[in-house]
């Protein structure tokens, strides 16, 4: 530590060793060599401070510097193009605020940072019902119903599952995806340290009484890629426009019985398929917040949170309509494999030996009070079917691309050009059923991940 401070000191002192010998022109040679040590010794000095230099800012943001949502291009264009609700969590004086900053400083003209802080809302164990979150609550309801920006940034403890369940509810009422980003700095559950860092003076044994509420990983209802904002707009319009065109099609008003029971010549598929979900996604892993079996080990395998929060590109390679549901097929790339569970497709159909990546899909649709998950199974009896020869009727030529019968009421337009839809990996972490909008439907859906 010596060397160093002394190596620190002379970075200011040697440029004035170094600038005498040149006034009095170096004349001797014992000058000549005093000039060449010390020019010597400046240069070791200067680069001692620049690795000590480095390693100190690389030490100080390890968290800032690899995350996708500030560093990666893709991610921060599909973020601009999307609703998001990035929720900070940890514990006071863990870093949270300076994260949320950086946050709200790159996207400072479509973003909104609202800090608990500024409430004055004192973190601790939740007794008084949040009556403390009124104001914050006004203020983030009004932002929410005037549309003032796209990313939302809640800086807060968020430790109490009543007040997360309050947010998550708010997220899925005005279409927002929920990122939880929590603080990983080394001293983030070390209450020693916390005491001194954190601003609201808590005591150690305060402190203590919270890092259990914060020492667990929140794990979603389930994982998956939530589709921009921008491109589920351009989405669900191609998909009402195709369900128009096929239901106008006559071969498909030929097979209506497989849809109504009662005597019709026509049929509004977009009528029909009474719920969709609120933002249009594929689901990866059904977690139940951490009850399914497998569920903690999906959420730290390396691929899952090294790909949370990052922007990707889905590939749309067919839309498909059943008796039952409407989807879009979706095509996986190598990397995304790694976010798919091995046994997605097993679970399903567990004698079928079906390619990893067959169950992928997006939910645009379903028919009364049918389970989003039905969209999944319904889009492997097309694989199955496929994967055993039958390619279906040819039925007719759309702008789309061409559309085929296969045998129960089943249709598929399989695209000449695929559609790109950006996406954004992160969870769904609010109630089951909550993620859907329904249309002439009272009751509700379950979730679109648990097969029963």
């Amino acid at each position: 530590m010596f060397v160093r401070l002394a190596n620190f000191q002379l970075l200011f002192t040697a440029p004035r060793l170094l600038h005498a010998p040149s006034v009095l022109g170096c004349k001797s040679l014992g000058r000549s060599l005093t000039c060449c040590k010390v020019a010597d010794t400046f240069k070791k000095t200067n680069l001692v401070s620049s690795i000590f230099s480095q390693r100190m800012m690389s030490s100080q943001a390890p968290v800032m510097q690899k995350l996708p949502f500030l560093v990666d291009d893709h991610t921060v264009s599909t973020v601009r193009d999307s609703k998001i609700m990035v929720l900070l969590r940890g514990l006071p004086g863990s870093g949270k605020t300076t994260l949320a900053k950086e946050i709200e400083q790159k996207y400072k003209d479509n973003s909104r940072f609202l800090s608990a802080d500024d409430y004055n809302i004192k973190p601790a164990i939740r007794s008084s019902g949040g009556a403390e979150y009124k104001k914050l609550n006004e203020e983030l309801t009004t932002c929410c119903e005037r549309r003032e920006a796209s990313l939302l940034i809640l800086d807060d403890t968020h430790h109490d599952r009543e007040r997360l369940d309050e947010l998550f509810d708010l997220a899925n009422k005005y279409h927002f995806t929920v990122v939880v980003l929590e603080s990983k700095t080394p001293w983030r559950l070390d209450c020693a340290q916390l005491k001194d860092r954190n601003h609201w003076n808590l005591s150690l044994e305060e402190l203590k009484n919270l890092r259990p509420t914060l020492e667990k990983e929140l794990i979603p209802l389930f994982f998956g890629w939530f589709v921009a904002k921008r491109d589920e707009d351009s989405l669900r319009k191609t998909s009402h426009e195709f369900l128009e065109q096929l239901g106008n099609l006559k071969a498909f008003k030929k097979r209506l019985s497989s849809f109504v029971s009662e005597d019709k010549h026509k049929l509004d598929l977009v009528k029909y398929f009474s719920t969709t979900p609120n933002i249009l996604h594929c689901t990866t892993k059904f977690c139940d917040y951490g009850k399914v079996p497998g569920s903690e080990e999906y959420s730290q395998l390396e691929a899952v949170k090294k790909a949370y929060s990052k922007g990707f590109t889905l590939h749309i390679s067919a839309l498909f309509v059943t008796p039952r549901t409407a989807g879009a097929r979706v095509d996986l790339t190598e990397e995304q494999l790694l976010l798919w569970p091995l046994d997605a497709e097993k679970e399903v159909m567990p004698k079928e030996n079906l390619p990893r990546g067959s169950r992928a899909h997006l939910t645009l649709g379903t028919a009364g009070d049918v389970q989003n998950v039905q969209t999944g199974i319904d889009l492997l009896e097309f694989v199955k079917m496929q994967h055993s020869g039958s390619e279906g009727e040819s039925i007719e030529e759309l702008g789309l691309g061409k559309v085929s019968y296969y045998d129960n009421g089943m249709w598929m337009l399989t695209l000449s050009r695929k559609i790109e839809v950006k996406v954004i990996f992160s969870g769904y972490y609010g109630k089951p059923g909550a993620a859907n909008t329904q249309r002439g439907s009272k009751k509700g859906i379950l979730s679109q991940c648990h097969i029963m």
